[in-house]
């Protein structure tokens, strides 16, 4: 479980992805501080993680990186760490289309193909 400060590439996420979940990597993007944290087995847990270092929960969207996908279907916007009632998001996705756009953005940065 880490918060990324180097750039990482796709073979190396494939490796984080085959060492847990076998194809995917769950991730958390704080989209005020444009950082990501990945590689834990809860969402929660990297959610805490980004807490603990300045994010704000309210900035946090869980999502899962599929390595082996491209396109859209490279980033799966499901998480219980979504769900957010007091926020208007009353699903496990993210449904500001801004925010999902951020999201993309950020993790493009981060996540080199």
């Amino acid at each position: 479980m880490r918060i990324l400060n180097d750039t990482i590439t796709i073979e190396e996420l494939l490796l984080i992805a085959k060492d847990s979940f076998g194809d995917l990597v769950k991730a958390v993007v704080d989209v005020d501080r444009e950082i990501v944290a990945i590689d834990a087995e809860l969402h929660s847990d990297l959610e805490a993680l980004c807490i603990e270092n300045g994010s704000k929960q309210n900035c946090i969207g869980g999502i899962n990186y599929y390595p082996e996908m491209e396109g859209e279907d490279f980033i799966e916007f499901d998480s219980m760490i979504n769900l957010r009632p007091s926020q208007g998001n009353l699903s496990r996705g993210v449904k500001d289309e801004m925010i999902r756009k951020k999201i993309v953005e950020i993790s493009y940065k981060w996540i080199k193909r």
